[in-house]
């Protein structure tokens, strides 16, 4: 096992174990009126990713199927940069390992994620969030009822499904 499958195998299930905090820390910046715009529109499409039905990886899928969702929440969180705070400084921070794990496939999951403003999941874009407060504020609510839901995957410290996880993003990240 390699120095970089030691850290991730250390990280992504501390990763998953945050993912309800790190939604609501990241609703809470949506929501708040001072965050820059610079900052919320990635936000938002990070966190309408949680509801979109044909994500990366489908959510059921044991070990790995919330594992993108922690991936996307950092790679949005390193496009915002770290104006926004002490979360968004730390997630984007973690897109520097999902850059090592990911290797030459990194700038595709970039592009993904840059792609995800204009994608709708549950009818809403992210144009439409940031557009209406009432939809604002009721998308605020359902990531904190989602966050508040949410239970802990396992993600077993085996090396195989990093490759397997490698595997699945390299297979379905668009080229």
């Amino acid at each position: 096992m390699t120095e970089l499958d030691s850290r991730c195998l250390e990280a992504f299930p501390t990763w998953l174990r945050t993912l309800g905090e790190d939604a609501r820390a990241l609703a809470a910046l949506v929501e708040a009126e001072s965050t820059p715009a610079s900052v919320k529109r990635p936000a938002a499409a990070a966190l309408n990713y949680l509801f979109k039905s044909l994500d990366l990886i489908p959510d059921g899928i044991e070990d790995l199927g919330l594992i993108d969702d922690a991936f996307v929440f950092r790679v949005a969180a390193s496009r915002a940069g770290s104006e926004a705070g002490p979360v968004v400084a730390r997630l984007g921070a973690d897109a520097e390992l999902i850059r090592a794990f990911l290797g030459d496939d990194y700038p595709r999951m970039e592009a993904y994620v840059a792609g995800l403003g204009a994608s709708a999941s549950r009818g809403r874009s992210v144009d439409d969030i940031m557009g209406d407060s009432t939809l604002m504020a009721e998308f605020v609510r359902e990531v904190r009822a989602w966050a508040d839901g949410y239970k802990e995957p396992t993600f077993q410290r085996d090396a195989k499904n990093l490759v397997k996880l490698k595997s699945f993003l390299s297979a379905k990240l668009p080229k």
